[in-house]
């Protein structure tokens, strides 16, 4: 990659890039730009860890509140080696967009360490985890600041979290996170609600586009919590899975693939490579096979300039965050593929996060049956909002969701006023 490729694709000045874009078409004013497009509060820290030799590791951290104006921040964490202060800046202000687009009460804000989680035991996790949320303490709380899994972090890491915040309370304190484990306050219908919203706004996308997903054909890229639950929740209509990749390659099956099977092999062997019954792939390749849904469920700029030409679908929902570059976008407008934007497309898991905070608040726990229509009534409103701007604005998709969701942030900015 070239430095000029290194800095289009950098996923700060994308995601500022992408404001500007909708901030122009809303005409904001330049007051009113500045406090969006800027990082209200972030913290770095340096934290020891021992490891299981006994030696001691110092591993980097960050917490990015990016907008406070429509209520507490919130905001995943991810474990990856790659994990930058520019990459949690862009996700901080995409879960500001992402919270105000499906209309729920929070600001944005993420975390990252950098680490590699695939080489660590899970006492290296634990201690990492506890140290991390100690150190970040200062910004964490049920009425300020709450966290949730992302990228290699799970129901079992919130519970560490959830632990670790509640020790320093010296009481309970199930509200400071979401994504738990059920038995300490987490939510049924949590599990998969990144990739069962996502499905539901395909499902709104498709009813629209006269695109039956009844034998409709998927390719996913990424097979973690999101993608494998799409993939599952799809092939109940009868969509076929044609193709699935991770980050060791991909696997093809045009007749389709054996989902139930696939998740066994990936949960034994670490990998969907390998899977009986399937053309291996390279995962560049996965994204390029002929389908009608494409859903990118890894990282960020995975569909760029370099390769959005070559991709043959219909629809794209993005249960990736940042999966498409701007330049990508322009190219795949030009060539009629229907885009839904990360914003709206993966927000079922925040929407449901929502739900989980809010039982906590109240100590009062919902069925799974009420969560599901809960959260297909929203995400299916927020589609239908999304693309009656994205109509009267004639901008894309994307472009139609920043501009939604920055009108709600604009609002409560003016309402709240500029203190002092």
């Amino acid at each position: 990659m070239t430095a000029q490729q290194a800095l289009d694709e950098d996923p700060y000045r994308i995601a500022q890039q992408q404001f500007d874009e909708a901030a122009e078409q809303l005409e904001l004013d330049a007051g009113m730009r500045e406090i969006l497009r800027k990082i209200n509060r972030e913290l770095t820290v340096n934290f020891p860890v021992y490891m299981d030799d006994g030696s001691i590791r110092v591993f980097t951290g960050y917490r990015v509140q990016h907008n406070l104006a429509r209520g507490p921040a919130k905001g995943g964490i991810r474990y990856h080696p790659q994990v930058t202060l520019n990459e949690v800046r862009a996700l901080a202000m995409w879960m500001t967009w992402k919270c105000a687009v499906v209309n729920i009460p929070y600001g944005g804000a993420k975390g990252g360490v950098q680490c590699n989680p695939k080489i660590m035991s899970d006492k290296e996790l634990e201690r990492l985890t506890r140290r991390y949320t100690t150190e970040i303490s200062i910004l964490l709380g049920p009425e300020s600041d709450i966290p949730a899994p992302d990228v290699y972090t799970n129901a079992r890491i919130m519970g560490w979290i959830m632990d670790t915040y509640s020790m320093h309370k010296g009481y309970s304190v199930p509200g400071v996170v979401t994504g738990k484990p059920l038995s300490i306050g987490g939510s049924v219908g949590r599990a998969d609600a990144t990739g069962r919203g996502c499905v539901y706004v395909i499902t709104a996308a498709a009813q629209e586009l006269g695109l039956k997903l009844d034998g409709a054909t998927v390719s996913i890229q990424g097979f973690g919590n999101a993608g494998a639950a799409a993939a599952q929740i799809l092939a109940e209509p009868g969509s076929k899975i044609i193709a699935v990749s991770d980050s060791q390659g991909a696997v093809y099956n045009a007749s389709g693939l054996d989902i139930p099977a696939l998740l066994q092999h990936k949960q034994t062997t670490g990998t969907v490579v390998g899977f009986p019954d399937s053309e291996a792939l390279t995962s560049d390749e996965g994204l390029e096979v002929a389908c009608d849904i494409l859903i990118p469920a890894a990282l960020e700029n995975q569909v760029t300039e370099r390769n959005a030409a070559r991709l043959r679908t219909k629809i794209i929902a993005e249960a990736a965050n940042g999966p498409t570059t701007p330049g990508a976008d322009k190219i795949l407008e030009d060539r009629g593929i229907f885009t839904l934007p990360d914003i709206l497309a993966n927000a079922g898991g925040v929407v449901v996060s929502y739900f989980e905070w809010v039982q906590n608040l109240q100590s009062l726990f919902w069925k799974e049956a009420q969560v599901h229509a809960q959260l297909q009534e929203i995400m299916e409103s927020s589609f239908h909002a999304v693309r009656d701007m994205a109509k009267s604005h004639r901008v894309g998709m994307r472009t139609a969701a920043q501009m939604l969701a920055i009108q709600r942030v604009v609002q409560a900015t003016l309402d709240r006023g500029v203190y002092p």
